[in-house]
């Protein structure tokens, strides 16, 4: 295994439109198993890359390697298909066998396609994309190449996906904006950053960390190449013009050293915190809403909820559950069936939604800004201009002035963000605002929400970016039923793993104890079982001991991360245990001595 060639070996791959550099002599591979995440900013080649790979797209220079008759999946961001064909048809030509039809069956339903006679032409892009997805899980292949696989995905569908592509000896290579999902699937991390490649062997939290001191390191060796560019530039400015052989030689490491002093790293953003936003105590109740497409289809049922200042809230819920719906009823754009909406007249709204996107192509991208403001007042007699704005949102000068029809479909996305801001509301409602966003916006993102001194309800399917922004959540059920939970997501679904343990052990200790008090002749203990009796007593008193100082330990604040790690780490397995020996305790206890 160890001298076997790599799934995938690209060497010194440069591309360009025209002009306009992607990426240059860029190198890395892909070994078998290995699961590699490829992060860089928007705009800067990371679908192309991927186009590249699998053949849609041209190259100028390089080289692209695959082991011999591999065979590669691969999920573009644009899928497309014969609107006539019917689900089936969409998959199953990739599906011969009755096991592979099965497989597709089970795979189409986890991702919650259940009508497979209808025809792709009636289906959502969402949903299409979701088609498309399917297709490559159902090949089986050697490779996955996928390109956004979370988007448009609920959350139940993006744990499922993880489980599955984390299990077994997949190998895959994926562009994602999901951190949770990085984290928990990848174990390299690609970074395309200034026109190199960067590798890091770890998820995405080491990948942080180390990209933070690789440009620590930069930003020292810049700065060390600075102070001898200024001695060198002074000795090239009073040598004269003919220069013996070592003084040329200087002179040539001189143009060297220059490349390095004039690099630029990005600066970080200073954190753009606007004083000049007022919103009254005020701002909305729902008063008894109900909304039903059919009976069948029902969205709310008698909802009353009043919304507090400051709030910071996440919806959450399963595709179809009336997410949407609901924030569209709130800014009047959909009636509610009966009841009303009551808003505080100081409420300005900044909707940012799923199909709001339309711009000018032709214009530029300052334009379409300073069409909206020519700056926003900050207040305390600050002013950002339009400029300033969006370059805070990582738009070079150059792209500024740039035509929209040029952006990648992520940049525009971006931009459509900054004619929302830039409207200075009170008041934000963004509908799954992180889709096709790169890290590096969604982090700032994070910062201008955390920061941001209005209201804010955000729908997401993305659980690290809830998880940064929110500070408790509405989660739609389906069926009208919709529940308050106090916490962020990572923490609603905890809570939700130990109800559910609770309620399945609960459940079988019921029946265990049902079915031995019905089991007829009744017998009394043997000798060995007393013993195993009376040793489980005393298991399971050290057991509840145990969990009760791990579960104060937890809550103290006082451990270390390395500590926190490994009790975390242990309690849900003494929970087993202690579930376990209890079962086993009721058992024998029904039995009698």
């Amino acid at each position: 295994m160890a001298n076997q060639l790599p799934f995938l070996d690209v060497q010194n791959l440069t591309k360009s439109f025209g002009a306009h550099l992607l990426f240059e002599d860029i190198s890395f591979s892909v070994a078998e198993r290995q699961k590699v995440g490829l992060v860089a900013r928007n705009g800067t080649g990371k679908s192309t890359l991927l186009s590249i790979l699998t053949g849609i797209e041209g190259y100028d220079s390089g080289e692209i390697i695959f082991r011999r008759d591999l065979r590669v999946g691969y999920l573009e961001q644009t899928p497309k298909f014969n609107p006539g064909d019917t689900v089936l048809e969409a998959c199953f030509n990739h599906a011969g066998d009755d096991e592979k039809v099965l497989k597709a069956k089970q795979i189409l339903t986890q991702l919650k396609i259940g009508d497979l006679n209808q025809t792709m032409g009636t289906l959502s892009g969402g949903q299409q994309r979701r088609v498309a997805l399917a297709n490559v899980l159902i090949t089986e292949p050697d490779m996955f190449i996928l390109d956004e696989p979370t988007n448009h995905l609920d959350l139940d569908m993006i744990e499922w996906l993880e489980g599955f592509l984390s299990r077994g000896n997949r190998t895959l290579l994926m562009v994602t904006h999901d951190r949770f999902f990085l984290d928990r699937v990848c174990s390299v991390i690609l970074e395309l950053d200034d026109k190199k490649i960067y590798t890091y062997r770890g998820n995405y939290s080491y990948y942080l960390e180390k990209r933070q001191e690789r440009i620590d390191n930069t930003r020292a060796e810049i700065a060390r190449a600075n102070n001898l560019y200024r001695k060198e530039l002074d000795w090239m400015r009073r040598m004269p013009q003919a220069r013996g052989h070592k003084a040329r030689y200087r002179e040539d490491a001189f143009y060297e050293l220059e490349k390095v002093a004039k690099q630029r790293i990005e600066e970080r953003q200073v954190r753009l915190k606007s004083k000049n936003v007022y919103i009254g105590s005020k701002i909305f109740e729902c008063q008894y809403i109900s909304k039903q497409w059919s009976p069948e289809k029902v969205i709310l049922k008698d909802f009353y909820y009043n919304f507090a200042r400051y709030e910071k809230m996440g919806i959450v819920g399963d595709n179809g559950t009336g997410k949407s719906t609901f924030i569209k009823m709130l800014l009047g754009l959909v009636k509610p069936d009966t009841g009303r909406f009551d808003i505080g007249s100081t409420v300005k709204f900044g909707y940012f939604s799923q199909e709001g996107m339309a711009f000018d192509e032709q214009k530029k991208v300052i334009d379409v800004i300073t069409e909206i403001a020519d700056y926003i007042d900050m207040g305390g007699g600050k002013h950002l201009s339009a400029s300033q704005f969006l370059q805070y949102f990582l738009f070079t000068p150059e792209q500024q002035h740039n035509y929209v029809y040029k952006l990648s479909g992520g940049e525009k996305r971006k931009l459509y963000l900054c004619t929302v801001l830039m409207k200075n509301p009170n008041f934000l409602v963004l509908d799954e605002p992180t889709n096709d966003l790169d890290i590096q916006t969604l982090q700032i993102f994070e910062e201008y929400l955390a920061d941001f001194p209005g209201c804010v309800i955000v729908v997401s399917h993305d659980r690290y970016f809830m998880d940064k922004v929110v500070d408790h959540l509405l989660v739609f059920k389906g069926n009208g039923v919709v529940k308050d939970f106090p916490g962020n997501y990572t923490q609603y679904r905890e809570w939700c793993s130990m109800k559910s343990k609770d309620e399945a052990s609960t459940a079988k200790k019921t029946v265990v104890v049902k079915e031995n008090r019905h089991s007829g002749q009744r017998r009394r203990m043997t000798y060995m079982e007393k013993k195993e009796y009376a040793k489980l007593e005393e298991d399971i008193a050290a057991l509840e001991a145990e969990r009760k100082q791990l579960e104060e330990q937890l809550c103290s604040g006082k451990l270390t991360v390395g500590e926190l790690t490994e009790k975390s780490k242990r309690l849900p397995l003494l929970k087993d245990e202690l579930d376990a020996k209890e079962m086993r305790w009721l058992e024998l206890s029904e039995i009698g001595q």
